[in-house]
């Protein structure tokens, strides 16, 4: 038998896997309009229609590798470190003679998903960074996630692979507390008003659910990942780095795109986010039950 810290871990991989195939295309979108020069591109579809014109339909698909690893990674520490806390937070309810519902708290939801995103950060660091290094590229300059991590070592060393960290954690905590917040809030509703148990969740509603999730996050937490994005595809070499750490990027942004310039490459994500994530928690509810009698 399982354990089901293993279940939640197996359906985490599943979840991403599904991720990364429907949100690929929109996410080297998103990277591209974040990254390239004002001006460059009128929208998303004009950034698209220039990707395929230019590099062809598999563009679309560029350092692919590196999330379905990597992702799978994220998702399932993302979905492991969450199911456990909500154990414990459910734990804890049984346990306070003040509160008569184990059910989990508005804060409580957050917390979970705040510290699971944080827990993530560790592997989405690095693996964002090697992802986003492939997607920016125009013209070849990595051959692979390999090559991407050995030319970044050898110009920045190793703590070079941990390029917009801070960020980072930031992103994950914060966008993970509203997403997990998000999902989870409106599955308690859900059974609430139905009477339903989890597992006769239907699939709709997770979807619904899922793209929801999806949206809120990215709402909460994109002007973090500009600034991510743009140090990650700042020059290797320290030495001719355009930005000396997150504020130093952040004031750049400001003072050369203004708000807006926080937002660029949002439309993508928002497109992309109800559809990703409507099939990250759909796949997660299927791969959860199916494992359940493992």
């Amino acid at each position: 038998m399982l354990s089901q810290t293993s279940k939640d871990i197996l359906s985490g991989i599943v979840a991403a896997n599904a991720q990364v195939l429907v949100g690929q295309p929109f996410d080297i979108v998103k990277v591209r309009l974040q990254t390239a020069p004002d001006g460059t591109y009128k929208g998303m579809v004009d950034c698209a229609t220039r990707i395929i014109s230019k590099e062809g339909p598999l563009a679309f698909y560029k350092g692919t590798l590196t999330p379905l690893l990597g992702v799978g990674a994220c998702v399932s520490i993302q979905f492991g470190v969450m199911e456990e806390l909500k154990r414990k937070f459910t734990a804890y309810n049984l346990r306070d003679k003040t509160n008569s519902s184990a059910t989990l708290t508005r804060p409580q939801l957050y917390t979970a998903g705040a510290i699971a995103g944080i827990a993530n950060s560790v592997v989405a660091g690095p693996v964002e960074h090697i992802r986003i290094r492939l997607q920016a590229q125009q013209t070849k300059v990595y051959n692979g996630p390999l090559d991407c991590i050995k030319k970044i070592v050898s110009q920045a060393g190793l703590s070079g692979i941990y390029r917009g960290q801070v960020p980072t954690l930031l992103r994950e905590g914060q966008g993970m507390g509203v997403y997990f917040l998000t999902y989870e809030a409106l599955v308690q509703q859900s059974l609430k008003r139905s009477g339903l148990t989890r597992k006769e969740l239907p699939t709709t509603h997770a979807m619904l659910f899922g793209a929801s999730a999806g949206v809120a996050l990215w709402l909460s937490a994109y002007p973090l990942d500009i600034v991510k994005t743009r140090m990650q595809t700042d020059a290797l070499n320290p030495a001719e780095r355009q930005y000396k750490g997150p504020l130093d990027c952040a004031r750049q942004i400001y003072r050369s795109a203004g708000v807006g310039g926080f937002f660029r490459g949002l439309t993508p994500t928002l497109v992309r986010a109800p559809f990703a994530n409507a099939a990250t928690f759909v796949a997660f509810e299927w791969a959860a039950r199916n494992l359940s009698a493992w």
